[in-house]
C-alpha cells in the first residue's frame, strides 16, 4: 500500500475507533488513580473492558495476565494501555488472514452473507475495488432477488467501478440466478465473481434455508465454490454479533468475518471476543462509507488504536 494510502487509512482508522478508544482510555484514566495494581482496581478494569464488548473471557485472560505481572507493582495509565494493547494483539494475531490473491481457481468464487442494514451491498463494492485495484476485476452478481434496492445499490456501485452486474428481475429465484451468474463467468473466462445475498435475520429460517440452497446449486458449477464465504458483521450490534455469528456458522459454513460500521460504534471490542469465541479469520474491517475505508486486518494498529495509542505504522 503507497505510504500515503496507509497514513490516510490509520487517521480513519484512529477516528472510526475514537468512540471505543475513548471509552476506554477515559475510563482506565479514571480507575487508575492509586500507583499501585490492586484487585479492586482489576476489577473496575475488567467490567471497563467487558462494557466495550470485549467479552467475558477475554477480558478474564486479560486481567489474569495483568495480575500475574504487575499485582501490587507501581503502574501508570499509560503503561495499562501499552499491556493490554500489546496482549490484545497476540490474542488476535493467529486470526489475521490477508485476503486470498484468487488464482488458486478460475472464477474465484466469493459468497458474502449477512443481515440487512448490516453493509453488505456496500462492502461487496469495497470488495470488488480492493481487488481491482490488484488487477482482477469482479463479476457482481445481484443476488439479493428480494429487495429491488438492492440490486439497485449493486448497480450503482457497478457503474462507478466501471464493473458488470449480474441481475435479475425482482423477485426471481436467488439460487437460480447464482448458477446462470456462474455458468456465464465460466463462459466469459471472468477471474472473480462476488456474490451478494439476501440479507436475513439469522431467525428467518426460510432465508437461511435458502443459503444452503445457493451453496448447493454453486457447486453444480463448480464443485470446489464457493471458494470463499465471507460473513459482514455490524460492530455496532455488540453482544447481539455473537447469535449472529453463531447462526450463519451453523448454517452457511463461513470461512471467516468482515466486520463493517466501527466508526460508529463504542463496541468495537466485540471484534476481539468474536475472534477469541469463533476463532474465524478475521479478514477485513471497515470503517467508513467511502470505497477506500475496507482494508485487511491489522491485529497489532486495531489493538493499539483501540487503547488510544499510536499505531506502529505511521
Amino acid at each position: 500500500m503507497p505510504e500515503a494510502s496507509q497514513k490516510g487509512w490509520f487517521k480513519r482508522l484512529k477516528e472510526g475507533l475514537h468512540k471505543t478508544s475513548s471509552s476506554l482510555t477515559t475510563g482506565i484514566t479514571q480507575i487508575f488513580t492509586h500507583k499501585k495494581l490492586d484487585e479492586e482496581t482489576l476489577s473496575e478494569l475488567e467490567d471497563l473492558l467487558i462494557s466495550a464488548d470485549v467479552g467475558i473471557s477475554v477480558s478474564q485472560t486479560l486481567i489474569d495476565t495483568l495480575r500475574k505481572d504487575r499485582l501490587h507493582q507501581e503502574i501508570s495509565e499509560g503503561e495499562v494501555r501499552e499491556i493490554l494493547a500489546k496482549n490484545i494483539s497476540e490474542l488476535l494475531a493467529p486470526y489475521v488472514h490477508p485476503l486470498p490473491d484468487l488464482k488458486a481457481h478460475t472464477p474465484f468464487v466469493v459468497l458474502v452473507v449477512g443481515v440487512n442494514g448490516g453493509g453488505k451491498t456496500t462492502t461487496i463494492a469495497k470488495l470488488a475495488h480492493y481487488w481491482q485495484e490488484k488487477g482482477v476485476p469482479a463479476l457482481l452478481v445481484a443476488g439479493d432477488t428480494f429487495r429491488a434496492a438492492a440490486v439497485e445499490q449493486l448497480k450503482i456501485w457497478g457503474d462507478r467501478l466501471k464493473l458488470p452486474v449480474f441481475s435479475k428481475e425482482p423477485g426471481a429465484d436467488a439460487a437460480a440466478l447464482c448458477f446462470e451468474a456462474l455458468e456465464q463467468a465460466k463462459l466469459d473466462k471472468e477471474k472473480l465473481v462476488i456474490l451478494d445475498t439476501a440479507g436475513r435475520l439469522h431467525t428467518n429460517i426460510n432465508l437461511m434455508s435458502e443459503l444452503e440452497k445457493i451453496r448447493r446449486v454453486i457447486k453444480k458449477v463448480d464443485e470446489t465454490a464457493p471458494h470463499l464465504t465471507l460473513l459482514v458483521v455490524d460492530a455496532t450490534l455488540g453482544q447481539n454479533a455473537y447469535q449472529q455469528v453463531a447462526a450463519f456458522q451453523e448454517k452457511v459454513h463461513v470461512d471467516g468475518l468482515i466486520l463493517t460500521k466501527l466508526d460508529g460504534t463504542a463496541k468495537g471490542g466485540v471484534l476481539v471476543g468474536l475472534a477469541e469465541r469463533f476463532k474465524l479469520p478475521l479478514y477485513a474491517i471497515g470503517c467508513g462509507e467511502q470505497i477506500n475505508d475496507l482494508r485487511p486486518f491489522e491485529a497489532s494498529d486495531f489493538a493499539r488504536l483501540l487503547m488510544g495509542l499510536t499505531a506502529e505504522k505511521t
